[in-house]
């Protein structure tokens, strides 16, 4: 498909922007993913905006911390397209917030991609059928699982929900309370436990568009905290990732760290600390998470490439 001028610019000036900042970045911050193999990913969530200024600046960030990290994959945690999502395959959004927005060499890696309560205002099968016409965007059902090499000998297993279903909508959503349906909401909770049950990989992460806990917005989910938290704990899942609030945040309870990586594009600066809190700013940016055998560092990142945080999680006995 042909670029139209606006898109032209908007692909020049993430690949312009890339370079200038990137001799900013300090090689220690990924040193580590140089000397080790591993498996290494960003995450990312509510970052659909046709390419906005704050949009723009996390991209070309996260193209310069894919390329030192040689990132095999990223997260997409959900809001994918604001403020309405798809409409179908065909929906320009798909050029103005993803196309020509994520142009960089480095970025052209598989996206998995979980759903979020905007992209309920439109189409989300749109999002799914995407999956078989994009090189890289992958969404194959609304709650999915995806396995991924470590090493040779160690792998890891993703747990993609579909939250949605499960959270309380805000007010503003009322009018689009049609399109959830929360009656599937226990066939997916059994195919959740089942999955983890039936998991024997040392490493277990799950990714969902709403917090389970959050100092951020819209605060914990109460259906989180009460069914899903304890699936967690039983199979002994070592991170949780999400997005919903617009910030950056690292939380621990149980054993278990939950990690809001929700600063895609439009940031929001209200944060408290709750008990589970570690690490809160509201900010735009993203995770950039480097996997090996036997543990797992996560690295907060803004959108000028300072990183704001890091946690090595360990892997569970």
């Amino acid at each position: 498909m042909r670029q139209t001028r606006r898109q032209f610019v908007r692909t020049l000036f993430v690949a312009t922007q890339a370079a200038a900042i990137g001799s900013l970045l300090p090689r220690s911050l990924f040193a580590e993913d140089e000397k080790n193999d591993g498996l290494s990913f960003l995450i990312l969530g509510d970052w659909g905006r046709n390419g906005e200024k704050d949009q723009m600046d996390v991209a070309a960030q996260m193209a310069i911390a894919a390329q030192a990290m040689s990132a095999k994959f990223i997260i997409a945690v959900g809001d994918n397209f604001y403020e309405d999502g798809v409409k179908s395959v065909d929906d320009p959004q798909w050029q103005s917030s993803f196309e020509t927005v994520y142009t960089a060499p480095s970025l052209q890696v598989p996206w998995w991609v979980a759903l979020g309560n905007h992209d309920y205002h439109g189409n989300c099968d749109a999002q799914i059928d995407y999956s078989k016409t994009s090189k890289r965007w992958n969404m194959p059902a609304r709650y999915f699982t995806r396995t991924e090499k470590i090493d040779d000998a160690t792998v890891v297993d993703f747990f993609y929900l579909d939250t949605t279903p499960m959270s309380e909508l805000d007010a503003d959503e009322i009018m689009f309370t049609h399109k959830v349906d929360k009656k599937t909401v226990p066939k997916q909770v059994e195919w959740f436990e089942a999955a983890l049950k039936a998991s024997t990989a040392p490493w277990k992460i799950v990714i969902g568009h709403h917090p389970v806990f959050s100092g951020g917005q819209h605060g914990d989910t109460p259906y989180l905290v009460e069914h899903i938290l304890p699936l967690l704990e039983k199979y002994k899942v070592q991170a949780y990732f999400n997005g919903h609030d617009h910030d950056l945040q690292h939380l621990q309870a149980n054993g278990i760290n939950f990690f809001c990586s929700g600063g895609g594009s439009k940031p929001r600066a209200a944060i408290k600390d709750i008990p589970q809190t570690k690490f809160g700013k509201g900010c735009s940016g993203f995770a950039a998470v480097s996997l090996q055998p036997d543990k797992m560092d996560v690295r907060l990142i803004d959108d000028a490439g300072n990183k704001l945080y890091s946690h090595t999680v360990l892997e569970k006995t």
